[in-house]
This record gives structure tokens, sequence and C-alpha cells, in this order.
């Protein structure tokens, strides 16, 4: 039908700019941010493409809702602004009717959000954090290059070896400054070797000095040494640790249904309902007055958006805390948006104002004024 493949082309033009808008906007965001990351130490600047695909792909459903929230507001003002709703009215067309082309085109992108928000959102945090972690926990040697000083993970000590070593398996012309407690020590050695005992990397260091000082002591002890090993990390790859929710399966969260797992679902599974949500807010949102500017329309458009999620956070603190049910917040929050956002559709489809449901329940009144004495 004519109706809902214009629709429909309008709808794939109006999500297809935006969508690459938003996604524009998003990546110089998370740009600037994991530089700014890799710069400070807290992540390798060789993971730079890498986290930046992460995130993207873990803001993936924000980003799509934002894009149809925005996309069917804009094409429905537009349709309202040039006339072209009146004539659809017209031919017999309610608003309601709308809900069926907007829903079509919809659903492919609300299963997309549905997916990414339950499976691709932990997936991306977690590889993400991996990476971090693996960045954060790496040796001392590892963190070492060839004519720099570097500083250790612990900031305990600080290495030094010759620029004649890069790329050798072993170190020449070796310098170690580190502190420990009430004690300072300077460590050189000639050359130095990596070995691994007892699941502990161990640089052994080969004919060199130490010199060892006490604070507050003047007497410094000054010992050669022909072999002497420093241990500089464990050999093993991340730790058990404690995990972050947001880097936790869906499934595992169903498993253990904690306060704090049950709230990370909340979130989950409300990015999906609020998709839903923003389709039925769009259709009642977007009447304008065509005489009147769209931009007032995109003004609360964002507003909207930005209010509701702060809600779902809001929300996923209370179930965290106990002070909501899990079931509870759904149907409160996402149940209460559903229900008001049909009973707008509802007011504008049968256009119910106020003076008018007063003028109803009183009709004397309004004959009594037209009478006169």
């Amino acid at each position: 039908m004519l109706f809902q493949s214009s629709m429909r082309k309008e709808l794939a033009r109006s999500f297809g700019a935006t969508l690459v808008v938003l996604i524009t906007i998003i990546m110089t965001i998370v740009l600037i941010r994991t530089l700014g990351q890799a710069a400070r130490g807290s992540i390798s600047p060789q993971d730079v493409l890498l986290i930046m695909a992460y995130s993207a792909l873990g803001r993936l459903p924000i980003i799509l809702t934002l894009s149809l929230f925005i996309s069917m507001v804009s094409t429905l003002s537009r349709m309202y602004k040039d006339s072209e709703m009146v004539v659809w009215f017209a031919s017999g067309r309610s608003l309601i009717v709308f809900l069926g082309p907007l829903f079509r085109f919809a659903w492919p992108v609300l299963l997309v959000i549905a997916l990414a928000s339950l499976f691709v959102w932990p997936w991306s945090n977690e590889q993400t954090m991996e990476m971090r972690q693996r960045y954060e926990q790496r040796g001392d040697l590892d963190r070492i290059a060839p004519g720099e000083f570097q500083e250790s993970s612990n900031g305990s000590r600080v290495f030094f070896i010759d620029r004649s070593s890069e790329g050798r398996s072993g170190s020449n012309n070796i310098f170690i400054s580190s502190t420990d407690k009430n004690k300072s020590a300077i460590t050189t050695a000639r050359a130095g070797r990596i070995e691994v005992m007892g699941g502990s990397q161990m640089l052994i260091l080969e004919n060199g000095q130490r010199l060892e000082n006490s604070t507050g002591n003047s007497a410094m002890k000054i010992s050669d040494f022909e072999e002497y090993g420093v241990r500089t990390g464990s050999s093993s790859a991340l730790g058990p640790g404690e995990r972050d929710l947001s880097t936790i399966s869906t499934r595992n969260l169903i498993k253990s249904p904690t306060r704090g797992n049950l709230a990370e679902l909340a979130w989950r599974i409300g990015l999906a309902l609020s998709a839903i949500n923003f389709v039925l807010i769009a259709l009642a949102l977007a009447a304008v007055n065509p005489r009147a500017g769209r931009s007032s329309n995109l003004i609360f458009v964002m507003f909207t958006f930005v209010v509701y999620s702060n809600l779902m956070s809001i929300g996923q603190g209370w179930v965290s805390l106990g002070l909501v049910s899990f079931t509870g917040l759904l149907l409160m929050m996402h149940g209460g948006v559903f229900i008001v956002s049909m009973a707008w559709l509802a007011k504008r489809h049968l256009n119910w104002s106020l003076r008018d449901m007063i003028r109803r329940r009183t009709p004397g009144l309004s004959v009594g004024a037209q009478v006169q004495p």
C-alpha cells in the first residue's frame, strides 16, 4: 500500500541519517576518552582501536534506541508540518493506524536492541575489562622500554636498561632503584636474564653491586654479587578477582538472582522495553502546529530520552538496595510509561480536551450563558 510504503521509505532515510550522525558523535567522544586513558597509562596504546570498537558495541542499544526515537519524531513532525497528516486523516486514517507501519519498520531494530542489551553488552564489557586488567597486571619488565626509566606497577621501583639491549632476550647495563618501607636500595648489574621460579617472574642479575640505606641512618651497606634475583611479577595471567556486574552474562545473572545481579538484569531488560515505549511516545509526541517549527519537538525528544534513561539508572539503584523488587520495577516504570503513552495516544486519537470534558459534565452552564435576561 502507498500509505505503508511511503512511511517505511521516509523512516528508513531518516533513521539511517540519524544513526550515522550519532555513531560519528559517539565514536568521537569514545576516541577522545580512550586516547586520554592511553596517555595516562590505563590501557595499552596498541588496544585503542579494539577498545573503541568494544565501546561502540556496548553502546549500540542506546544508539539504536535514540536513532529510532529521533527518526520517528522527525518524520511524523514533518508530515504534520506539511499537512500530510491532514490528508491521511481525511482519507479515513486515524492516529492509531500509524502504529502498524511504525512497528513494522521498527521490529528488526527492536530485536537488535534486545539482543545487544542482553548479550553484546556484557560480552563487550568483559573484553574491555580483560584488556585493561591484562595491561595493568603485566609484569614490571613488560613495562620497560630500553633507554627509558620506567616505574613499576606499585611505584616502589624504577628500572632502566641499556638501549643496546633492545630486541634481545637478555639485558645489559641494568639499573634498579627501589624503596621498601624504611629502606632504599640502588642495584646495578652488567647483565641480566628473565627466569620463572615457583610461578613468579624473576630477573636474575649478574656481576653487579647493591647499595642499601635505611631512613634516618647515614650508614650505607655496599654489596657485590655475581648473581642476584629480583622478583618482578607473577607469570600467571589474570586472577579471578571480583567481576564487574556489567561483564556478567545474562544467563549467569538469572542463575544467581542476587540484588546486584537483578539490578543489572533489570537495566538490560529495561533497554529493550524502553525502546518499545519510545515508539509509542514518538507517535504521541510528534503532533506539531504547522505554523511552528520542529526544533521544540526535537528538544523535548532529548529531554524525554534523558529523563527516561536517568529513571532507569535510579531504578537499577533501587533494586540493588532492595527498595523495590525486580518485577515491581519493570511493572511500575516501564509498564507505567506504556500506560501513560497509550492514554496520550487515546487522547490525541479521540481529540479529548479538558475544556470539552468540563462542558460535557456541566451542559447547563453553556446554555445559561447564552440566555440574556
